[in-house]
């Protein structure tokens, strides 16, 4: 954990060691409400200096205003309970996690894509985090890190798309195939930012127990699996090492596309026949950006089309479904792991 505060690592420790107890309460379990900081059992120490894809900063106090320009970072955010500190959301492929529809419906929507670097501004924010580092970017994205900076807000890019202090998203390769560790990382330092360290530890608990049930119960699938996220002319499918490729490996399947170093690179419908997948997991997605976004289009697209109605995986309409957040790397890659590991165990082999 690239923290540093004095004590804090023996209390996140300690604060793992309760969560234990914790975890069988579930996702839509409340919250407890934060108490204030003080240093005692459990809480932060501040100042508090964060290591983060190459950046040290120093956190005075915990953020008050904070924007989320990611529905990943969104959704750990909401589940620490600290709706009340967020003044903005954007980015979002889905509906928001049923159990977290009534603290997000308190926070304002900036965008559904992503926001004007002026509409993130406009909110007064003191912190900003993203799950993709296309967002931190002066050309194409909202604004970089150094800009933020100057503006005295704080910054935090998720450790899901950092390899050796750089972004993957924004422009890096992936070397090194990602892990759930990465996730359990954003979800503690995040805690301890906020000063709710012990939530942290709880949320981690739960995300660990559940991975391990689905994992047991998907063990050996031996399905060779394309994921499609969106596109029907160019379609972007799951490359190697990402998450998508987690979920792949997590049910003992094989990414059909696990030797393409993007995280999701365009490809050709010739190349998914090729490959010749035995199970098309299809991205239901809430939105309209690209042609087959929605799970009803690209089931009618693939049927149709005269290229992808001589798959197998087609004709025998060997699919399933997880919404676009679910092939994501945030806390819903444990939802999508489940329905996976569900839907692969009521398919026939091949």
């Amino acid at each position: 954990m690239n923290l540093r505060s004095p004590g804090l690592l023996a209390r996140v420790a300690a604060a793992a060691l309760a969560a234990t107890m914790l975890a069988g309460c579930g996702a839509s379990e409340p919250v407890p409400a934060a108490a204030p900081a003080g240093g005692g059992e459990g809480r932060t120490s501040y100042p508090l200096t964060v290591d983060n894809c190459g950046r040290s900063q120093v956190i005075e106090k915990p953020p008050a205003r904070v924007v989320s320009l990611d529905q990943g970072s969104t959704e750990i955010l909401l589940s620490l309970g600290l709706a009340d500190r967020m003044v903005g959301t954007a980015s979002w492929t889905d509906p928001v996690r049923e159990n977290l529809a009534q603290a997000n419906s308190r926070v304002p929507r900036l965008a559904d894509n992503a926001p004007s670097h002026e509409a993130v501004l406009g909110t007064d924010p003191d912190f900003v985090t993203a799950s993709f580092g296309r967002h931190f970017k002066d050309e194409g994205g909202v604004a970089s890190r150094d800009r933020f900076a100057e503006a005295g807000i704080e910054t935090y890019l998720s450790p899901t798309d950092c390899e050796d202090g750089r972004s993957i998203n924004g422009g890096g390769k992936r070397t090194r195939p990602l892990t759930m560790d990465a996730l359990y990382q954003e979800i503690t330092e995040l805690a301890a930012v906020f000063d709710v360290p012990s939530r942290g530890a709880a949320l981690v608990q739960e995300l660990r127990s559940r991975t391990d049930a689905a994992t047991a119960r998907a063990a050996g699938s031996g399905q060779t699996l394309a994921f499609w996220f969106a596109d029907t002319k160019s379609p972007y499918v799951a490359g190697g090492f990402g998450s998508a490729d987690l979920l792949a490996r997590s049910v003992g399947a094989r990414n059909a596309f696990a030797d393409v170093a993007d995280d999701w690179p365009a490809t050709t419908w010739e190349a998914v026949v090729d490959r010749n997948p035995s199970v098309l997991v299809l991205g239901d997605l809430a939105r309209n950006r690209f042609p087959g976004d929605r799970l009803g289009d690209k089931e009618a697209f693939l049927t149709a089309d005269p290229v992808t109605a001589s798959l197998p995986a087609v004709r025998e309409r060997r699919f399933v479904s997880l919404h676009g957040a679910e092939m994501n790397p945030s806390i819903r890659i444990v939802d999508g792991l489940e329905k996976l590991a569900d839907g692969l165990s009521t398919l026939p082999r091949r």
